[in-house]
């Protein structure tokens, strides 16, 4: 099975979902939504949509648990539609100009519309999971799975925001912070996947630690690129994560070791021209290793939670190299 057969499927269903709120009054909010999905718009086409990542997990997860992975269509577009409300919000909270190289919705049509296309993406999300074929109480399980992946979601954001006035922290704060906002999400993907195939509560828990455990892998190996990243790989600046005075986790690493790096991070806000020397004294101090051995670690319990879940045929194998394909995110 390859993931690119299931790209056409989950984009086909989206637009299904979207069109639910197109009419005569409405289509500049469905444009909205089309553009920052990467449909319509300047810059529209293949780089501005993303990789479609979650929705994909949940359609070989469910193909991988024995099912039918067209009955997980629905919870597919749900996903997908949830994850981009996030960034459509996150780019207003984070004052981002850019996404994938095009205007954000709030630099194009202002905020208000912005966070209303953001709500409108959101219910839509929810539109979506009811929408799935499978017997009620199956349903009703489901919604309840993604409406906790909701919460969490926001719950980590609001980490994340509250984080942001904080210049120390210690190490264990990170956690709560990416399980919500990285982890929650992939772990309901493989949840709804698992569900959608109708697998019990063993199998079910087994492919929610294989997802959550990928999203705080993905998320450790992020927090390295964001430091030391190939910038002409990345597309991101390296100096940017340091510059913003963000808490990943190389950084609690280095303020938990009260050396010369948590000295310089205390005094207050770092310019552009300390950073490469910020960086290299991080490593020096042991960040980046620590928080590749994190990651390694973090991959292992990933995988080894796919091999209690006893994934089946081709679906097993594109979802061990989906996972390996996220985790080698090198620069």
């Amino acid at each position: 099975m390859l993931t690119t057969d299931l790209l056409p499927p989950i984009e086909n269903e989206m637009r299904r979902v979207l069109a639910l709120a197109d009419g005569e009054r409405y289509h500049l909010l469905h444009h909205m939504m089309a553009y920052h999905l990467g449909w319509e718009g300047e810059g529209a086409g293949p780089e501005a949509t993303g990789k479609r990542v979650r929705p994909v997990l949940v359609l070989l997860t469910a193909a991988a648990a024995g099912g039918d992975w067209r009955a997980a269509l629905p919870a597919a577009a749900a996903v997908e539609l949830l994850h981009n409300f996030s960034l459509i919000h996150d780019d207003i909270e984070d004052n981002s100009p850019t996404r994938r190289g095009r205007p954000t919705l709030w630099k194009l049509w202002g905020i208000p519309q912005a966070i209303n296309t953001g709500d409108a993406m959101f219910t839509l999300a929810h539109t979506a999971i009811i929408r799935l074929k499978l017997p009620p109480e199956r349903v009703l399980e489901a919604a309840e799975v993604f409406q906790r992946a909701c919460l969490r979601l926001t719950q980590g954001q609001f980490l994340d925001i509250a984080y942001e006035q904080e210049r120390s922290l210690p190490l264990t704060a990170y956690w709560p912070m990416v399980s919500g906002k990285t982890a929650a999400l992939l772990a309901a993907c493989t949840e709804l996947g698992a569900l959608c195939a109708g697998a019990g509560g063993e199998i079910r828990a087994a492919y929610r630690e294989f997802g959550e455990k990928l999203g705080l892998a993905f998320q450790a190996l992020d927090d390295e690129l964001g430091i030391w990243g190939d910038e002409a790989r990345t597309g991101k600046s390296a100096a940017s994560d340091l510059l913003e005075g963000k808490k990943s986790l190389p950084v609690l690493y280095g303020l938990e070791r009260k050396g010369e790096f948590a000295r310089r991070w205390m005094a207050g806000p770092l310019t552009a021209e300390e950073i490469p020397a910020l960086a290299a004294q991080l490593e020096t101090e042991g960040a980046r290793g620590y928080t590749q051995d994190t990651a390694a670690r973090l991959t292992d319990e990933a995988l080894s939670a796919l091999e209690r879940a006893r994934p089946r045929g081709e679906a097993a194998e594109a979802l061990r190299a989906l996972a390996l394909r996220l985790l080698k995110r090198r620069a």
